[in-house]
């Protein structure tokens, strides 16, 4: 104890030596600094036999035990006020820390606000997007409905024309059977012109030989005249008959074949104007198909560029989402984190203050014990002089008017008001 008095007012104050510090009766047990040694406290008997105290030889152990005591009691007090003082540091490093906290907590609202901020931005922008997409989604389905039309019209004009290839294979059946009627007509009208030519011919021999017959019959007649035909009239209704025959076969087959050939030619005229008419129109269907695929293509383009888009928008807003919805996790990791470092600053806090209270209490029941100790101390203990030498210095410091452990009890009692 008397050490730990000596360096605390050592420290306190640097001009205290250790001579002042031997005037004071605490230069025993112990090193004073600087190479100095001090013997042990011995009891003068010389000086206590005048005055007849009767002290018992056994009080100096029980003194020395106390000394110990008081030591180990020092020495707890010294760490004591070290802990309190090291808790007294984190105490207000811990204030630092709170306070500093409470600015980053108002650093850290404006951060939310500011956070809040752009979410409500993202969300309109979200929103925006949502608008879009429904505005898309009814063009696209609208554009679906053309393109449904556009389609239920090109099968409808595929069917028809599909129908009209079907009218034109009957048609150019009906004609080829027509042209082919024409050439079989042909055939039979060469074939009856031949026929015609054949019998004309043969009417012509037969006339050349009835005529030679005339002639040699008349020969004849001119040689006998018991008969009295009239060839002349007989030749001349033969060939009365054959001619009226001729002609009506002439007129028969110019007629048959004027009547057949108007029929043909206004059946060719007909099935030409069909077949030119219909044409046209496989022309006409063909540019409207031609125009519906252009238009399909362009409205499948349109339809394409529309679901990129649309795709695009719903992949902007999804990475926007996810975005947005990373930060707010990572803002409230960050803010749990901060609110669990704070939770464990606050109990570690409270922990320290707790240590501190029950290191006052200690220290306040351990200064009873100390003032009860002292009190016990100056009323059961008489003043006794104590004497203190030194190898380097010879002079003696004694206290007659203190006990030593009044004295020691009294600067442990300055050293803890100093405290």
């Amino acid at each position: 104890l008397s050490c730990l008095v000596i360096n605390y007012l050592y420290s306190e104050n640097p001009s205290f030596t250790t001579t002042r510090a031997m005037g004071m009766g605490l230069g025993y047990g112990g090193s004073l600094g600087g190479g100095q040694t001090i013997t042990a406290v011995t009891v003068n008997k010389s000086l206590l036999a005048p005055l007849n105290l009767e002290i018992d030889p056994n009080i100096q152990v029980v003194r020395t035990q106390e000394k110990e005591q008081i030591k180990s009691l020092n020495n707890r007090f010294a760490s004591f006020i070290d802990k309190v003082r090291f808790l007294e540091q984190q105490n207000k490093m811990l204030e630092t820390k709170w306070s500093l906290l409470q600015g980053q907590t108002t650093t850290r609202s404006n951060i939310d606000a500011m956070f809040e901020a752009y979410i409500a931005n993202l969300r309109r922008q979200l929103d925006s997007l949502g608008n879009d997409k429904m505005k898309l989604e009814a063009d696209l389905h609208n554009m679906q409905g053309l393109v449904e039309d556009f389609k239920n019209k090109y099968e409808d004009e595929i069917n028809k024309r599909t129908e009209c290839e079907n009218d034109f294979v009957l048609i150019k059946k009906d004609v080829d059977e027509a042209y082919m009627n024409k050439v079989e007509l042909e055939a039979k009208l060469e074939s009856l012109t031949d026929e015609i030519n054949f019998l004309r011919s043969i009417y012509e021999e037969e006339l050349r030989e009835l005529q030679s017959q005339i002639k040699d019959t008349s020969v004849i007649v001119e040689m006998d005249n018991s008969r009295n035909l009239d060839m002349d009239a007989i030749v001349a209704e033969v060939k009365a008959q054959y001619e009226d025959i001729a002609n009506r076969t002439r007129a028969e087959a110019e007629t048959w074949y004027k009547t057949k050939y108007e029929e043909m030619q206004t059946s060719a005229n007909r099935y030409g104007d069909d077949l030119r008419s219909t044409k046209t129109e496989i022309a006409d269907l063909n540019r409207m198909i031609q125009r519906l695929q252009s238009e399909i293509d362009a409205v499948k383009g349109q339809r394409a560029n529309l679901e990129a888009q649309i795709a695009e928008a719903e992949e902007r807003g999804e990475l926007a989402v996810k975005d947005a919805k990373a930060r707010i996790k990572d803002l409230e990791d960050a803010l749990q984190r901060a609110k669990q470092d704070m939770a464990r600053q606050i109990r570690e806090y409270q922990d320290l203050m707790n240590v501190k209270l029950a290191l006052d209490i200690e220290i306040a029941t351990y200064r009873k014990l100390l003032e009860g100790e002292e009190d016990r101390l100056a009323n059961g203990i008489k003043a006794i002089n104590i004497s203190q030498q030194s190898s380097k210095f010879p002079s003696v410091t004694s206290c007659s008017t203190c006990s030593l452990d009044s004295l020691v009890v009294f600067r442990f009692n300055r050293l803890i008001e100093h405290l």
